[in-house]
Formats: C-alpha cells, structure tokens, sequence
C-alpha cells in the first residue's frame, strides 16, 4: 500500500486504512476522524453486546475484532462480525481511553494510572507501564527517528505526556506541563508531536527527544485531542472556542465562537470542513479555510461524542441517546436511531460497522452497505 510504503520511507507516522481499520482514537495518527466507504441509508442494527457498566471510551477495530473499554475498568475483545467475547482483561480502575491496535498488541491506558501492552490475540499482558495519574486518552505512535523501532505517545493526569518504547514498555523520555493531559496526542507530516492540555496550552514537540519547540496560547483548557490536515490543527476548548492553530507559526488562524457553551468533542478534519460536537447540544460545520460557521445540526442533549466523517454523512452520537447521521454538506438529519442511554462514547467506522457504546452498557454495532468480509480475521 502507497500510505504504509510512504510511512516506513519517511519514519515517522503511518496513516492506516480507515476501510479496514479504525485502529486508533480518530482512526488515524494525525486524528482526523474519517472514514472510507458509503454511510448506510438506515440503521440497521447487527448486534449489541452488554459490558454490565457504562461504555465512554470509543471503541477501535482490528484484525475483525473490536477493542474497547468499561467503567469497570475491564477491557474487552469482540469478533466484530458476531459481538461475541473473544477474552477480556481486567485493570484496577474505570476505561476512558480508546486502544491503539497495533503490530498485534493492543495499547491502553485505565483509571489506575497504568498503560497496559496486551497481546491482540488472547488479552495476554506484555507489559505495564506507571505513570503518576490516571490515563484517560488514547495513545498515539511514530517510528522511532533515532533507529529502529516503534514508540508510544500517552498523556496522563500525571500532567506529563510519556513516549514509551512500544517493544519492552520502558520510557523514552517524559515531557511535563502544568496540567492534566486527557486528549490524544496528534502526529504532524513533519515529526512534530502536537496536543492540547488543561494547562490552556497547544504543545509541539519534537519527537525525537521530547524538547518543547514552542507553546500557542489557547485561552482555555483542551480537553480533547487536536485533528491536523495539511499541518494546521484544529480543536475546540474549555473557552467556548473552536480553533484552527498553526504549529509552525505558532499562530491561531481563526476562532469560531458560536454559543457559550464549551467543548469537549474532538473535531472530524475533511478538505473544506471542520466538523465538532459542543455542549450546546448541537454539532458545528465550520469552513476550514476561513473559521465561519456553514451549519449547525440540534440534537437534545450534549454532544461530547466525537463525530466520524463518512464520506458525505456524519455519525455522531448525543447525551440525547441517540446515534445520528445527518449529511455533511448541508447538516440534514439522514437518520437517528434511539438508544436509550446517554452517548459519550464515539462511533469507530471499519470493515462495514459502525460501533459505539452507551452508558447503559451496551455496545451498539450497525451494518454499512460494505459486505462484512473485510471483518475477518
């Protein structure tokens, strides 16, 4: 594949196949939130499976099983095609951070302050590694630009953002800031590490040794994982803002500010549009280039869900409990299906299903149009 070919030549991210996987917070290293292939017409639900406590992390899909966590605190393996419990796992505290799936280990972070190596195959632990605080955001990972290799990018409470070595579990460098770390760090096409934090803070990195190149002033603290396109990124805050930030620059481009509620959904990156769920109850499309507001779509509650481009739809899930899909280009409600329960959790897209979990412990996985064949293992 051109994308994989690319990734090891430059050694420094790969992009994977949003068709076939989404095997990562977002689906991808730069965070961008879309998927491949067509959105379906209706809901048509393929099955659900009951954790037996709330579901707030996103799920990711590998290797024709999904990956996701509980409030319990155990992380769970299905086959994708069925629902069925493959193994499960168990930490000491609550899941909030979607698995990185990745060489056949999944890589998660729990409430108790570890970040466990599993084996993707049978839940086996490889390895934990400590940090100071809890881990409630997804990991990220680069080719190690030092040599061979691969590395893990993690936030904690701990208020450090921790580069691991994905082989043996052991720290390659910590890099500390004022606050807590919840989102997901974000890859640029450069090298460069970029993230938000509740220090108010957009950080960039460099990878190679975690040396802070320069800190953009965001107004209010980050919750949430930063997208980037083209090397600008984007990310709503605390501030009621969403914003479009140069990493290079170390400039904002543009603000948007709608209503004064905040933020705390990761945005969805296309060619033109933004797309970002806030706790105005409604999902934003912003104009990339220029920050302007192009529509708004009302659901009845909080979105905190972080919406998925489908190619001309987008899925997204509300504290309403319900799953939306409305259309991209003009915010239109295609379809909605009740859950019941509130949806925090956002909606991974691979392999003809979308899926996501509810607070009432359910993991709710519908069909796409593409056949399931792209599920097995």
């Amino acid at each position: 594949m051109i994308v994989r070919f690319f990734a090891a030549f430059a050694g420094i991210f790969c992009s994977i196949s949003a068709l076939a996987d989404w095997p990562m917070h977002r689906g991808n290293s730069q965070l961008q939130g879309v998927a491949e292939g067509s959105a379906p017409a209706k809901a048509e639900l393929a099955w659900t499976f009951n954790a037996g406590k709330p579901v707030k992390a996103a799920a990711a899909i590998a290797q024709g099983r999904t990956f996701f966590g509980d409030d319990a605190g155990v992380i769970h393996a299905l086959d994708l095609a069925t629902g069925k419990e493959v193994w499960t796992f168990k930490t000491e505290a609550n899941i909030e951070a979607t698995p990185l799936v990745l060489e056949g280990t999944v890589y998660v972070g729990s409430g108790d302050g570890n970040f466990y190596a599993l084996d993707a195959a049978t839940g086996t632990l490889k390895w934990k590694y400590a940090t100071g605080d809890k881990v409630l955001g997804g990991a990220n990972y680069a080719k190690n630009p030092n040599g061979e290799g691969t590395w893990l990018l993690v936030g904690s409470y701990d208020s450090n953002l921790h580069c691991i070595d994905a082989a043996t579990g052991k720290a390659v460098w910590t890099h500390a800031t004022d606050n807590y770390i919840t989102g997901t760090p974000a890859l640029l096409p450069t090298g460069e590490v970029l993230f938000g934090g509740c220090d108010s803070y957009i950080h960039v990195l460099q990878l190679a040794d975690g040396k802070e190149l320069r800190q953009i002033e965001s107004d209010a603290y980050i919750a949430s994982s930063v997208a980037v396109r083209d090397g600008i990124g984007y990310v709503g805050n605390y501030g009621n803002l969403v914003i479009a930030v140069d990493p290079k620059g170390g400039e904002l481009k543009w603000k948007y500010r709608e209503r004064n509620f905040p933020y705390f959904s990761s945005a969805a990156v296309t060619a033109d549009r933004v797309i970002i769920g806030g706790r105005d109850k409604r999902l934003h499309a912003i104009d990339r280039g220029t920050g302007k507001g192009v529509w708004t779509f009302q659901t009845r509650g909080q979105v905190d869900s972080s919406p998925v481009v489908y190619t001309d739809a987008v899925i997204v899930g509300s504290q309403d409990g319900r799953l939306y899909c409305v259309n991209l280009a003009d915010g239109q409600e295609r379809w909605a299906y009740e859950v019941g329960a509130p949806l925090t959790a956002s909606p991974a897209i691979a392999g003809g299903y979308i899926v996501i979990g509810a607070e009432d412990g359910n993991v709710y996985a519908f069909k796409s149009p593409q056949t399931a064949a792209a599920a097995k293992p």
